[in-house]
């Protein structure tokens, strides 16, 4: 007669419980100069209607690929990246949140012009207008 007995052991029984993971703060996607979040914060301050933030996306045009986007945000997006900094609330657009990890934006005055400016890390390069980059 042969023995058909199985002996089962039980490693995970022995484990010692784990503790819970803690989660360090993700970092924002972007960052923005004090500048940019002044001259935001009066771009929403001068709007007639209630606003939540400004909605930053990137969208294919111009002569490399994809521009950045910036406009009024009436609501905040379920999907929507939210960095708040400087008394400003940028909502990231979810497709353009990879595109967007690392950069700052600024806002430049020169003499012939003044805008908000994006530096990125994640660029490969630059029409000649500055219009528009491609990663």
């Amino acid at each position: 007669m042969t023995d058909t007995s199985v002996t089962t052991t039980t490693t995970e029984a022995a484990k010692p419980a784990a503790a819970p993971r803690v989660r360090r703060p993700r970092p924002a996607v972007m960052s923005v100069t004090p500048l940019a979040a002044e001259k935001v914060k009066a771009l929403i301050d001068g709007r007639e209607k209630p606003t939540v933030g400004i909605r930053i996306g990137v969208r294919s045009k111009g002569c490399s690929g994809m521009s950045y986007t910036l406009e009024f945000a009436d609501k905040q997006e379920p999907m929507d990246e939210i960095v708040e900094t400087g008394g400003i609330k940028l909502l990231i657009d979810a497709k353009a949140s990879l595109f967007l990890i690392g950069t700052e934006m600024d806002y430049e005055e020169e003499k012939l012009k003044s805008g908000f400016v994006f530096r990125n890390p994640n660029e490969k390069g630059r029409c000649g207008c500055g219009e528009s980059f491609h990663v």
